[in-house]
């Protein structure tokens, strides 16, 4: 089966949607071109779910692809006691368990070390699946649905999130997920999982003190971009594409810090960030910053001067600053993935606010 495209997926796609119903039921009669359409339905709620059990765009597209494969040779198997969505998301869950037996968790710099100093040595780099990586927006949420419930799921692709979610055993991770942004009952998770109420929950459990350990929670209130964010946004455009320090001061909070995946290297403080853009950062001169949309924030496709491509730029805002910088420098297969040109081509037209945070 081949992919389809993020636009052409389901409404029902990464939000906190309801648990399962069962009027899909009897699925395995239909013909096979319908089969395909009504598996695809599913294909963006199925990524989101994988990449917050995974870390990876990657390895939740390929994740959700084997899901796909089994689903379609098993289908004429498929007895419909229950819906076809949650007989998908039991495969998918079993692909991503597999996935994980003996893998080390994901992480991001600041999961790994203590903050460097300006004059630490950059490195030469750690193994791709040493990181939690970026996402677009449009591979694992609703293009359209309840904002409330989009809200939530932008929540829930955080990176800090997606990080803290790897620290649990992949069985809570699954538990968590299901029942905390997906909203399914415990008793469907039970099913899905092949366990008992008690154990489900008693997994949850577990899962919410280990967040909740880490400083995260599942039920963060969500932070829709406002007017001053989309104001923020737009001076740090200017100041960082002018590269003009002074701007950069009065934007970046007094304990932003900035992270270069695949360098275990990691910055806090405004002082040392500043101090890393006018030396070892100062090929970042003359940047053209072109909007995307990732892990539910505002986001950047970061071009050097000479319109070469040098990073994906996933920006967090709090009070009025800018409290992140998280760069993602894998731009051969980053570039692709968020639908980049591989030069600079220009501006681009009308707002240059990231649609990532939305509304």
């Amino acid at each position: 089966m081949k992919r389809s495209s993020a636009s052409g997926t389901t409404a029902a796609g990464g939000s906190a949607a309801s648990a399962p119903n069962e009027g899909e039921r009897g699925e395995q009669a239909a013909p096979q071109g319908e089969v395909a359409d009504r598996l695809e339905a599913h294909r963006t709620e199925l990524t989101g779910y994988c990449y917050r059990m995974l870390g990876s765009a990657f390895e939740a597209e390929d994740a959700v692809q084997e899901t796909m494969v089994r689903a379609w040779r098993a289908h004429d198997r498929f007895e419909g006691r229950s819906s076809l969505r949650s007989w998908l998301y039991r495969i998918a869950t079993n692909v991503c368990l597999d996935l994980l037996k003996g893998s080390q968790r994901r992480a991001r710099p600041m999961d790994l070390s203590s903050p460097s100093s300006v004059d630490t040595p950059i490195g030469t780099g750690l193994p791709e699946a040493t990181w939690i990586g970026p996402v677009p927006d449009e591979r694992v949420l609703a293009s359209a649905g309840d904002p409330a419930e989009t809200a939530v799921a932008r929540e829930s692709i955080r990176l800090a999130f997606v990080s803290a979610l790897q620290r649990l055993a992949p069985r809570q991770r699954a538990v968590l997920i299901l029942r905390e942004v997906l909203s399914w009952s415990a008793a469907e998770v039970a099913e899905l999982l092949g366990s008992s109420v008690a154990s489900v929950n008693s997994a949850l459990q577990r899962a919410r003190a280990t967040l909740a350990a880490g400083g995260e929670s599942a039920d963060a209130p969500p932070r829709p971009l406002d007017d001053a964010q989309r104001s923020l946004l737009t001076r740090y455009v200017d100041a960082f594409e002018r590269f003009d320090m002074d701007a950069l001061t009065a934007l970046l909070h007094e304990d932003s810090t900035l992270s270069m995946p695949p360098y275990e290297l990691w910055l806090r403080g405004r002082a040392d960030i500043l101090k890393w853009l006018l030396g070892p950062g100062c090929g970042c001169e003359g940047s053209h910053l072109v909007p995307v949309a990732a892990n539910g924030r505002p986001a950047f496709g970061q071009y050097r001067a000479d319109g070469s491509p040098w990073a994906i730029q996933v920006i967090e805002t709090e009070g009025g600053h800018v409290t992140a910088l998280q760069s993602f420098l894998d731009t051969e297969r980053l570039f692709p993935l968020f639908g980049l040109p591989p030069r600079y081509a220009g501006p681009p037209e009308g707002d240059r606010t990231p649609a990532a945070a939305g509304s």
